[in-house]
Formats: structure tokens, sequence, C-alpha cells
């Protein structure tokens, strides 16, 4: 079911009723969220329930267990044992398929070709999120950073939690599990609040995203076809399409969640604003690379066992990141592309904070530019459909186009201009936000105003936004 669709319009009206004619009883609460979470994801394919449960039921006993015990060989055995199940579910539905085509590519290598065959396995919907959200559970109690639930209800329902299940944030237990435990009072400006970051969120799909996709589509599912400024041109707008969906998902999910008194944490901070990579890393995609400090990096060694080592983790941490986003050699480069780069950034720290702490202007005209073509560099590998085309787009942007028409490239000069000014108007609105909270604003501006402004986005998404059946509507990151 997508955020973006007829069904949820039909189902989150129903769930939200529900919710708030029950929210005092707690067991009630839980039960219709843990019901309505599941029927939720059931809506692509019900047979994949089982691997949640599964995982709800293995980690909740875990952690029963793992408090139970001080003996630290019984305490490895339990986190392995919720590793094995966790990871082996993603390991096997996400990567057996490139296991086997990596295994064969290194044969054929030496001349020897392989007769082996990769399986008819599907990817289950949001399973890299979900599974990394119950080991955070385990690995903090094992960690005795957290005490584990008795609540078996609150804790399945906090696993499955349908505004963030398929695609993030990726919380931990100890900010969104508690929430679990109370009851909340119906708040209208927190009920208004979310509607309205849930119009945003879809504006940022529906006008741009799923706009931006016509164009981004057509040279990368061709890319022998297309030279210089079109390749360019795609590759830029996949930045603005995977940042809008991405982002917009969150801004849905968050907003869903607040309508119901839930708060998630915050998943993007205006990532193409950022002045080196590293400052992307912390701008984007928060929940995620937030996970991977505290679950990777820091159990690696982090930057304690010196320089060089802490260059290796750095890298380390990229590269698995990489391979989580997908089993392709394509999504390894992207993410070894930004370890490379943050590794250059941290082995420069004083060289940086040198030239670019004396002047803002060389921070802007310099350091940001070069930090956004980095970026866009990286995403031809994330979405080439294979290295090799990801190697002709890079060679074919260094070609002039002589043919070319920028109107040809699927979306008429009307949709582009109107991509465009929408793309400028995101970007303007973001600036204006890191200074002045638009909520805070709002709530104090006049109330034709206020309305005039919800009605504005709104009559955007209807007037403007991509429908139709051969239109693109699942979430990018649905497919991780």
């Amino acid at each position: 079911m997508f955020f973006n669709s007829l069904e949820f319009a039909i189902f989150f009206p129903i769930v939200f009723i529900l919710y708030w004619l029950v929210s005092q009883k707690l067991f009630l609460r839980n039960l219709l969220i843990l019901i309505a979470s599941y029927v939720f994801y059931g809506w692509w394919d019900w047979r994949f329930l089982f691997l949640i449960v599964i995982s709800s039921i293995v980690d909740f006993i875990v952690g029963q267990k793992l408090h139970k015990t001080e003996n630290l060989q019984k305490r490895k055995g339990l986190l392995i044992i919720s590793l094995i199940v966790n990871l082996g579910f993603l390991i096997y539905f996400k990567y057996t398929n490139f296991f086997i085509e990596s295994f064969v590519d290194s044969f054929r290598l030496f001349g020897k070709q392989l007769e082996v065959s990769t399986l008819n396995i599907i990817l289950p919907v949001g399973i890299s999120f979900y599974t990394f959200q119950t080991l955070s559970y385990t690995i903090d109690i094992y960690r005795k950073q957290l005490k584990p639930t008795k609540d078996w209800l609150a804790f399945f329902s906090f696993v499955a939690f349908f505004p963030q299940l398929v695609a993030g944030p990726i919380e931990r237990a100890s900010h969104l599990l508690p929430q679990f435990y109370k009851t909340y009072k119906f708040n209208y400006n927190l009920v208004k609040s979310g509607l309205l970051l849930m119009a945003f969120g879809l504006f940022k799909k529906m006008v741009i995203a799923d706009r931006a996709a016509i164009l981004v589509n057509q040279v990368y599912n061709n890319p022998t076809d297309y030279y210089g400024y079109e390749t360019i041109l795609a590759t830029v707008l996949f930045a603005f399409q995977i940042y809008c969906d991405f982002s917009g998902y969150s801004d849905i999910a968050i907003g869903i969640a607040r309508t119901m008194g839930f708060d998630l944490m915050k998943n993007f901070d205006s990532p193409y604003f950022s002045k080196s990579i590293t400052e992307f890393w912390r701008r984007w995609h928060i929940s995620l690379s937030t996970w991977f400090r505290d679950y990777v990096y820091i159990p690696l060694g982090g930057s304690r066992n010196g320089t060089y080592r802490t260059y290796a983790n750095l890298f380390i941490v990229f590269l698995v990141s990489g391979l989580w986003h997908g089993a392709a050699m394509t999504f390894v480069v992207w993410g070894a592309i930004h370890g490379v780069f943050i590794v250059i950034e941290k082995a420069l720290t004083k060289l940086r904070m040198a030239i670019f702490k004396k002047s803002k202007a060389l921070n802007y005209l310099i350091a940001l530019p070069f930090t956004f073509f980095i970026v866009c560099f990286a995403w031809v590998f994330f979405r080439a459909n294979s290295f090799k085309d990801a190697v002709i787009i890079i060679s074919n942007s260094f070609q002039i186009s002589e043919t070319g028409n920028l109107f040809s490239l699927g979306l008429k000069k009307s949709e582009f201009n109107l991509l465009f000014v929408m793309i400028v108007l995101l970007l303007v609105f973001e600036i204006i936000h890191k200074r002045f909270e638009v909520t805070h604003v709002l709530n104090k501006t006049y109330l034709p105003i206020r309305w005039s402004f919800y009605l504005v986005i709104v009559f955007c998404i209807l007037i403007f936004g991509i429908y139709g059946e051969n239109t693109v509507k699942e979430f990018i990151y649905f497919q991780f």
C-alpha cells in the first residue's frame, strides 16, 4: 500500500478515526496499531508477514533472556541468535543472488564458465529497515543501555509501526518504544501539523520526484542514446528525484505518526546545502547514518585505534552502507565513492578548516558546489541499471550532444519549466525554513493567510501531481 494511493486515502482516515475512538484504552489502541500495520504491510504480499512476526517473537524472547542473565557467554549466544535470525532473513532474501553471481563472475575471470543459475527470490518490501530497527533493540539490551519490555503488544507494534515500517526513519527502541506505553489526548495543533507535513511530503513525491523520474528514466534506461547536457541534466534531476522521493516519504511517515501523537526522528536536513561529504551524511538519511555509526563504526573501533584504523573503519562503514542499499556492484561503488571522500576529508581536516573557516564565501562558491558534484557523480552508480551503464553515462557526459533536444527527453516544455520552478521553490523554502520554523510562523499569521498556504499545497498536488497507471508510484527506498 503506497502513501500516494487511493487505497491509503481510504485506509488512513479509517485507522485515524478508530485510533482516536480507542486512544485512551492502551491495549485496544496498540492492538489497533498492530492490526493496521499488518494490514498495511500485508497489502503487498501477506506471506511476508511471517518474517516480521518471527523477528518480533525472537527478539522479544531474546530481550527477556538477556536481561535475566549476567553470564557473558550466554549473553553473547543470545545476541548471536538475534543476529542470525534477523540478518539471516536479510541475507537470504536480499543477497543470495548477488553472492551467486559474484561467485560465477570470479570463476569467469580465470576463463571458466559455471552453469549456475540464480534463484527466483522476491525481496520483501522494507526488510532492511525493520531488520535494523529490531536489531537495535537486542543490541542495546546486550550493551545494557536499554531494559527489555514486558509488554509484547507494545513491542510488536513498535517493530511493525506502519508509518515508518517500510522505509524508515529507522527508529531506536529507546526513543519510539516508550511511546507505546502511554496514551495521548487529541491535540488539534499536532494533528494539523502532521497533516501539513503529510501534504508537503506528497507534494515532494508527486509533483517533483515523479515528474523528474520521467526524464531520468528516459535517459538512464537508454544510456547509449544520450550525451553531454542530456546525461548531466538527468543525473542532477535524479539527485532531486531521490531526495524528494525519500524525504517526501519520511515527511509523510513523520506526519502520520504525529497525527496519532507519536514522535519520529528527523531524517533529512537540507542535505544539498552541505559543504562537505561528511556534512552531507549528517543531513541525509540521518536515521541510517547514525545507526551505522552506533552499531558498525563504533564496534569496529571508531576513532580509538589510531589514524589509519579510523580511516579503514570509515571506509568499511560506507562499503557496508552501499551493500545495504542494494545487492549490486553499483551500490558498492556508490558507497566506496562516499567512503573515499569521507576519508580524504578526515585526512585534510586541518587544511580545510584553515582555508574555509576564514571565508564563508569560499564555502558557498567552492565547497558547496564541489560537494554537490561529488554526490551527483556517486548518484550515477546508484541509479544506473548496471555498472556498464554507469560507465557509459559518465563517458557520454563528456561528449557533446549533436542532435539533442532538451524537450525530447520525456518532458514537454511546460512540464520541464514547471519542474524547474518547483525545484527552485523547494530550495527557497528550505533556506527560509532553516532560518524560521515555517509551521511556527504560520501559526502566528492570520487565519486567511494560513489556510491559503495549506490550500496552495493541496491544489498543487491535485493539479500538478503525476497520476496514471503508467507513472511512478512506488517510493524508491521500498526496494531496500
